[in-house]
């Protein structure tokens, strides 16, 4: 059974950096996706980061150049590095994990996501 747990989150000041990170376990898949949601309160939740089981990476607009995806597979992790966090950062961030590769503007489509964490908050105040 797949399960997804994500860890990392915190209170950090505007400009400060924070790594999320997201352990799955129990797959065996040879073709994944892996994403970074979030979700402020009254908004929809939000596609941040993807990335594939060849390592290709994908953002969204808000974040790029800031937030960086990553995956170490001995640990069977996966990390979102946020650099000059604001405060429109503020979320809850979700880890979510589908078999087979959603494609390069497929991989923010939450539907399409089988297996979800509970989420960790970041705030972004001072």
């Amino acid at each position: 059974q797949v399960q997804v747990v994500e860890s990392g989150g915190g209170l950090v000041q505007p400009g400060g950096s924070l790594r999320v990170s997201c352990v799955i376990s129990g797959f065996t898949w040879d073709v994944y996706t892996i994403a970074w949601f979030r979700q402020a309160p009254g908004k929809e939740r939000e596609g941040v980061s993807g990335i594939n089981n060849s390592g290709q990476t994908f953002y969204s607009d808000s974040v790029k150049g800031r937030f960086t995806i990553s995956k170490d597979n001995a640990k069977n992790t996966v990390y979102l590095q946020m650099n000059n966090l604001k405060p429109e950062d503020t979320a809850q961030y979700y880890c979510a994990a589908v078999r087979g590769w959603l494609g390069s503007s497929g991989w923010s489509w939450r539907p399409e996501y089988d297996y979800w964490g509970q989420g960790t908050q970041v705030t972004v105040s001072s």
